[in-house]
């Protein structure tokens, strides 16, 4: 009540100063840009100044709202808001019970700084005779528009003389053009597939009025006295279609014929974003924005943080320039594009305007801590952890006198501009490192962005091979033979809509958008898809009702009923013999087609902003006529939702019938939904549906949806490991949330799934979206999983009871969360994701607004979180392995690489990794290192470029084998990409193991290729890494990507499986093998042969000859130098390993 009053005084203090003689500022007309449907009536700012523009002020002094009835909101008694820097606003459910807010306008009292200056003189009279207007204009003599109120321009009918005659002709009576007698123009208006179109109006081009004809049931119109000549064009516009043009071509002296074809309204989409931008004051800048659709939007409107910029003053259109720049420049800027089918609005884009000569770029490295191996420690302090420095991950501003042009962003990044080499003491040898001396601004290095995975079938996960894939409307290839794919993002793509067509018809196309790395890099993807439902035969002639439901047991979603003689052909021919149908539904009930569903069920509101959808149900219908194949479109079909099937508050009456545009992804509305009564088929009980009407046209894929309003976001982070250390955080990781429903009371027992998300973990996690509820903490769970390419991550335990320590969420809102793992009532169970409720937080709670669940409006909060905050966690779960470069490298910040000859990854834009699998017969787990140093390149010879450490995994068939996935160093060429470098590889397991068998090919090739590596030492293995990408034949597996991990997890895949194009997270440890070694279990207490090796070498060998029995030579007893294999390798470790040559002796070996 106070807040209705407290408007009511307003506007009746406003209402007499409106009245006041001091001239200082006047109201506004009435303005009405909502009505009350939905939520409520809102009349905001934002929304008024899109439409009316320069007839609403800067900075109102007052407003007066009243309904449409001129009455006040106390006359009415409802209650009501507002403010001068929102609007006003309604909501139904403040109102008492039953009732609903009226429908309001509303207006402003401006300032009026400036005044009008007096009216020029009237301009001539328009049209070339009879009635028509003429226009006089004024003047706002103050520099900003806004402090004028009202018109510009006035205008005033006026009337010409007689137009000049027309010929043998006759003028038209307003003289618009001339009439010919006894001329007829016969048109004809279709769709693109030829159907007609009836109920079009037809006009001349550029006078919308008066209308000339509607078309008839045929498509066609006539036209009397329109002249034969073929100068005439004629527009016609249906709703629902744009507005199509056709130019008329005579056919004779007195008849003309014209064709006109209207192509159905597609709502904007945009194919081009504004990008972020870093400056320095006095550079310029510009922002690009285009979007297409039908019809191809031609307005566009600019925002800097948050409010329209003047078009006049900024001569903007789809680009926005911006020149000589200064700091109050700075901030956000958004465009949005307009058409008849609606409106679009792009991401937001951050301008950086630096003062002339800041530093962004600070020379001196940050710190960043890399793990040594086991046997090195640093002597000063012991620690296992060497700080080798990192440049920051920032923005340096462009050159001075950059090009302006679209997709050149002029930007440099500041990254490593010298390194130095250290080196640290190891336990028998020295371990050389390269570290960040100086950091500078660069130029950026170019991002490679790919999607690589694998489509399978949803049911029995085979693959779907040879499908065509579609990016939006362009083919741009085809599935593998194991269903696999590379999909290359396009530059500046914000939504990568994939489409996946099945060549012989068995799948549902799946249009999916799929998330990538804009930093560049890959990620990888499982794609299902749905197979169709087998088709039943329909009598054309009759009407059809097809159920609408595949859980068995349980009550149809709905149906559809096609009522007779609906069929016809695509090109308006009507179709009456038999009809295969097949209506293949997504049914939410059963929780595993979350992830066959298509796009990602979202739509763009009436502000062009991307807005959520909650399904309860997805269907296909394909209709073909019986024998040919051909396909069938229908009339208007009914299609009814049972309403006992929709269990959330507010549903119902909010459904809609969606389809999909498969250009853009996104969700169309079709048809709304009314409710009746009918008895249930065969039974007593009466049931209630909700009933709308669909034309089955083009778009085939419909989904019943309710836009869902309680929205929010939660936070997830991906580790390395289970110690989850806030510096060893996975990128690149897919995340998927699926919302769940539950059944009131039983949160762990879901209904049904709403909707689905998918975000890529960058360096500081991810934000997904989802579905909350403020008043109660379990109206909707979550089930969360992480994928990194192919392999599935782990949540925290949460058994017994879930520690808000490990999980990352702290009392007592971990406790009202619920969080459950997957195996928490089931130790059995995978442990690959977990379950919560989306319990909305409580702004006035301390403990609920640090995360992890973040409301709808604070995205950025989410995404700026520090790592001390409320999060979910995820960690990798692998079998022991280390990884050391000489030259460091963060795999998940692609920026952090550095050229140089000693870097593992040689090309930025391309990583190359190579994987050996190694069979050990124990009766355990060995750990297995490769050590891999320059073999062939003059620069490189003998120097380390990294040690790799891997343990091997039990194969699940064969006791007593293991193998293990050893990476190694690619050869090829190195970073300058002059000379290639042939890797000296040379692999070591741990324990007492003896090699005791080579790949027969590998063997071959090694020794066809040379040079060739010593094999003497059975205690090991080395070899010249081949060039070729040789496969699992070899046991050696290759792959290339943009993103070194997905490389390197599909590599692993690969090996697991021993194929070369399979993947499998099982390993087989008897296919697929390079080299096999046979072990044997050490005394208790005894140290490994590994540790031995790193410790003494010369004493190792010698014990293992004393183990081996008498009749050995000792190391000492050759008249020249020799040298065993393995203590070769280990002395190659030293600075003058690689120049001194060594004799192998062929009997030093065990």
């Amino acid at each position: 009540m106070a807040a209705f009053l407290q408007l009511l005084c307003l506007c009746l203090a406003a209402a007499q100063l409106a009245g006041a003689p001091d001239g200082l500022a006047e109201w506004t007309s009435w303005f009405n840009v909502d009505h009350p449907g939905g939520d409520g009536d809102f009349e905001s700012l934002e929304a008024i100044r899109f439409y009316y523009g320069e007839r609403l002020c800067a900075h109102p002094l007052a407003m007066e709202a009243r309904t449409t009835e001129w009455e006040l909101p106390a006359d009415v008694g409802e209650r009501v808001h507002h403010s001068l820097e929102r609007g006003f606003w309604c909501l139904n459910r403040e109102q008492p019970e039953g009732k609903s807010c009226s429908n309001y306008h509303v207006r402003f009292k401006c300032p009026l700084a400036a005044s009008w200056s007096e009216w020029g003189v009237w301009g001539p009279c328009s049209g070339s005779c009879g009635p028509g207007r003429r226009l006089r204009r004024r003047h706002c003599p103050g520099s900003k528009k806004d402090t004028c109120i009202g018109r510009s321009v006035e205008a005033q009918k006026c009337v010409r003389p007689a137009c000049p005659g027309c010929g043998r002709d006759v003028a038209s009576k307003d003289c618009s053009g001339c009439v010919c007698k006894d001329h007829v123009l016969l048109g004809t208006v279709v769709t693109p597939a030829g159907r007609p179109l009836p109920g079009a109006r037809v006009t001349l081009k550029g006078r919308p009025k008066p209308v000339l004809a509607t078309t008839d049931a045929r498509g066609s119109f006539r036209l009397a006295g329109i002249c034969s000549d073929g100068h005439t064009n004629v527009s016609v516009q249906l709703e629902g279609f744009a507005q199509g043009v056709g130019q008329a071509v005579a056919n004779s002296s007195t008849t003309a014929s014209v064709t006109v074809i209207l192509r159905t309204l597609e709502k904007p989409y945009l194919v081009k974003q504004p990008e972020s931008r870093v400056r320095e004051a006095g550079q310029h800048v510009m922002f690009c924005c285009k979007a297409l659709g039908t019809p191809v939007p031609k307005k566009y409107y600019w925002y800097h943080n948050g409010s329209l910029l003047d078009r006049k003053l900024y001569k903007y259109d789809s680009n926005l320039v911006l020149r000589n720049l200064d700091p109050e420049q700075a901030g956000t800027y958004h465009c949005k594009a307009n058409s008849d089918a609606g409106t679009i609005k792009s991401n937001t884009a951050v301008l950086t305007v630096l003062a002339r000569g800041q530093q962004v770029c600070d020379p001196r490295p940050l710190e960043h801590l890399i793990k040594l191996p086991d046997d090195c420690h640093q002597a000063a302090s012991g620690s296992a952890y060497y700080n080798v420095g990192l440049c920051p991950d920032t923005r340096c501003p462009g050159r001075p006198g950059s090009n302006l042009r679209c997709g050149e962003s002029g930007d440099r990044c500041c990254s490593v501009s010298r390194l130095e080499t250290r080196e640290i003491q190891c336990t028998g040898y020295v371990l050389p490192v390269k570290v960040v001396a100086k950091c500078g601004c660069e130029k950026c290095m170019p991002p490679k962005v790919l999607v690589r995975g694998r489509v399978v079938a949803a049911d029995t996960e085979e693959p779907l091979r040879f499908a065509q894939i579609l990016l939006g409307k362009e083919k741009t290839g085809f599935t593998g033979y194991q269903g696999d794919f590379t999909i290359e993002v396009p530059p500046a793509t914000e939504r990568l809509v994939v489409t996946f067509v099945d060549s012989h018809q068995e799948f549902v196309d799946a249009v999916k958008v799929l998330p990538f790395d804009p930093r560049g890099g890959g990620v990888y993807q499982e794609v299902k898809v749905m197979r169709k439902k087998e088709p039943i035969t329909l009598d054309a002639g009759q009407s059809n009702t097809i159920p609408l439901g595949a859980v068995e047991g349980l009550d149809p979603v709905g149906e559809i009923v096609i009522p007779a003689s609906a069929f016809y052909y695509p090109n308006g021919e009507p179709y009456n013999g038999s009809v295969q149908a097949s209506v293949t539904f997504l049914d939410p009930r059963d929780l595993a087609t979350a992830a066959a569903a298509s796009s990602d069920l979202n739509f763009v509101d009436d502000n062009g902003e991307l807005a959520p959808l909650r399904t309860y149900g997805m269907f296909l219908v394909d209709l073909r006529a019986a024998g040919s194949g051909e396909e069938l479109h229908t009339g208007p079909v009914e299609v009814r939702v049972d309403a006992g099937q929709i269990h959330m508050a507010g549903h119902a009456e909010e459904m809609k019938l969606w389809s999909l545009n498969p250009t853009t992804g996104l969700w169309e509305e079709e048809t709304d939904f009314h409710s009746e009564t009918a008895g249930r088929r065969g039974r007593r009980e009466e049931r209630t549906f909700l009933i709308g009407n669909v034309e089955i046209r083009e778009r085939r894929l419909f989904n019943l949806d309710v836009p869902e309003r309680r929205r929010c976001f939660v936070k997830v982070r991906a580790y390395i490991n289970d110690k989850f250390i806030p510096s060893e955080q996975v990128e690149g990781v897919v995340v998927t949330l699926v919302n769940l429903e539950p059944a009131p009371g039983y949160s762990a027992n879901p209904r049904a799934w709403g909707r689905f998300d998918s975000s890529v973990t960058g360096p500081n996690g991810a934000c997904l979206p989802a579905f909350c509820d403020a008043d109660r903490a379990d109206a909707y769970t979550a089930y969360i999983t992480a994928a990194l390419g192919g392999e599935e991550l782990e949540p925290a335990p949460s058994s017994p009871q879930p520690h808000p320590g490990t999980v990352g969420v702290a009392q007592p809102y971990l406790g009202k969360l619920d969080y459950r793992r997957t195996d928490h009532d089931d130790p059995a169970l995978k442990k690959n994701g977990f379950r919560i409720n989306l319990a909305k937080p409580n702004p006035n709670n301390l403990d609920e607004i640090q995360g992890p669940i973040y409301p709808w409006r604070s995205l950025r909060e989410c995404e700026d979180a520090p790592v001390t905050a409320n999060h979910f966690r995820f960690s990798r779960v692998e079998a022991d392995k280390y990884e050391y470069n000489v030259v460091p490298f963060r795999e998940s910040e692609l920026a952090s690489w550095t050229g140089d000859y000693l870097s593992w990854w040689p090309n930025p834009q391309e990583f190359r990794a190579c994987f050996i699998k190694v069979k050990i017969q124990g009766p355990q787990d060995y750990m297995v290192r490769s050590h891999n140093a320059g073999g062939s390149h003059p620069r490189t010879q003998g120097q380390l470029y990294g040690l790799r450490d891997a343990r091997s995994v039990r194969g699940m068939e064969h006791p007593g084998t293991s193998a293990a996935c050893v990476e190694f160093k690619c050869s090829g060429m190195l970073f300058d990409q002059r000379l290639s470098d042939r890797t000296l590889v040379t692999l070591i397991p741990q324990g007492s193991c003896r090699r005791i068998g080579v790949n027969s090919l590998l063997r071959e090739y090694l020794a066809r290729h040379p040079p060739v590596a010593p094999t003497d030492d059975l205690t090991g293995f080395s070899m010249i890494a081949p060039v070729d990408p040789l496969g699992h034949n070899y046991g050696i597996y290759t792959v290339t990507d943009q993103n070194p991990r997905l490389a390197k997890e599909i590599a692993i895949g690969r090996c697991f499986d021993g194929t070369s194009d399979g993947f499998s997270r099982e390993m087989k440890a008897d296919v697929g093998i390079a080299v096999t070694f046979q072990c044997q279990e050490r005394p208790a207490g005894q140290r490994s042969l590994f540790q031995r090796l790193l410790d003494s070498p010369r004493t190792a060998l010698e014990d293992i000859r004393r183990e081996m029995g008498p009749g050995r030579r000792s190391l000492s007893s050759p008249p020249t130098r020799r040298v065993s294999g393995r203590r070769r390798r280990m002395e190659m470790l030293q600075p003058e390993a690689g120049t001194e040559t060594l004799t192998p002796d062929p009997e030093d070996t065990p």
